[in-house]
């Protein structure tokens, strides 16, 4: 009988990942600083806000605002170990929130009053950084709950935090030439040092390379390292106040609040750089990729702060065949379809863990 069934696939508009932008609504005009993929949830973070100064979304386009745990200044968010943690440069003894679900959040004591500027998870341990303090501008958490001060190498303004190939690293818009500094655990730092004295704001891992980026310096506002410990000046194809970095499908992709059309820079090695067009001339903050979908939010705009660029794919969660051959055969088994002379044609979209009646998505022709 499934020879007699016609399936129908609805087209979604699509775009090349990280090339080709376009602007999408956001659930409500706070500043909003930055945003990560986790669970199958796009979750940005805002420092501006009453009660709602986070917003989710499954796919990156419809956004829903949610009740943050305190109306902190919000920086920095990630996602591990099936928790969503952000943290604040505000507040008092609460710089923490954590979520499971990026939807419902609880407050968590932060060890010291630092303006915590960006978190990370890797190897078992979420690590923060921040740009005040003395000496001890880092704080670790094995669970994003409990969490421990730890000496940082350097008293510099930590702006960016990431974890890869066995190697946390931190990078500084402040400092002389020590604007790196990385750890192998998260609890003992190095300084490293850097080949520009550039403002750096952020940091990634992606294909074998740490790739950093800065808001100042002149035709070399990227860096990059295969170690972590030995970095490159690389040329930026133009000096943007770029402040985020990401990694997704082959390609780093950066954004920026300035320039003019041009606020988005991509490149498949993290050495060459190709200026994109913007969807539109927001101050971009934040940019994450999850599913096939690169996401960046924006401290600026009229309903327009978030942008998105390439297709997102749900994550599969099931197969609803058995469902679906139970459906057919009670209907055959009934007499309702006989595929001798009739077609069924399979209409609407399914992705709900299988669950679906099927019968109820089934036209019959003559």
């Amino acid at each position: 009988y499934l020879d007699n069934l016609l399936f129908f696939k609805e087209e979604q508009s699509s775009s090349v990942a990280g090339i080709d932008w376009e602007i999408q609504t956001s659930a409500a005009d706070n500043q909003w600083l930055d945003v990560t993929y986790g669970n199958g949830l796009f979750v940005a973070v805002s420092n501006t806000g009453v009660g709602n100064r986070v917003m989710t979304s499954p796919d990156g386009i419809n956004w829903t605002i949610r009740s943050s745990a305190a109306d902190n200044n919000w920086f920095g968010i990630t996602y591990g170990n099936g928790l969503f943690v952000a943290v604040s440069y505000s507040g008092t003894g609460n710089r923490v929130m954590t979520s499971p679900d990026g939807i419902n959040w609880t407050i968590r004591n932060s060890p010291a009053d630092n303006q915590w500027l960006d978190v990370t998870y890797g190897n078992g341990l979420f690590v923060a950084v921040a740009n005040t303090g003395i000496g001890n501008r880092v704080m670790t958490s094995p669970d994003g709950i409990n969490w421990t001060i730890r000496n940082s190498a350097e008293d510099n303004t930590w702006y960016g935090v990431t974890y890869g190939n066995g190697l946390f690293v931190a990078v500084s818009s402040a400092g002389s030439a020590n604007r790196v500094m990385t750890s192998s655990d998260g609890i003992t730092w190095t300084a490293r040092s850097t080949p520009v004295a550039n403002d750096w704001r952020s940091v990634i891992y992606g294909n074998g390379m740490f790739v950093a980026i800065a808001s100042s310096g002149s035709g070399d506002r990227v860096m990059t390292s295969s170690d972590g410990i030995n970095w490159t000046s690389r040329v930026s194809s133009s000096d943007n106040s770029w402040f985020s970095v990401t990694y997704g499908s082959g390609l780093f992709v950066t954004v920026a609040w300035s320039g003019t059309g041009n606020r988005v820079m991509t490149s498949p090695d993290g050495i060459n750089w190709t200026s994109r067009s913007s969807a539109v001339d927001n101050n971009w903050y934040g940019v994450t990729y999850g599913n096939g979908l690169f996401v960046a939010v924006a401290s600026s705009g009229t309903g327009n702060r978030v942008m998105t660029s390439g297709t997102f794919t749900p994550e599969a969660t099931s197969t609803p065949s058995i469902t679906f051959q139970a459906d057919m055969r009670s209907l055959l088994k009934e007499g309702i379809f006989n595929p001798s002379t009739e077609t069924m044609n399979v209409v609407g979209n399914f992705d709900d863990n299988g669950a679906t009646d099927w019968s109820t998505h089934l036209e019959l022709t003559q």
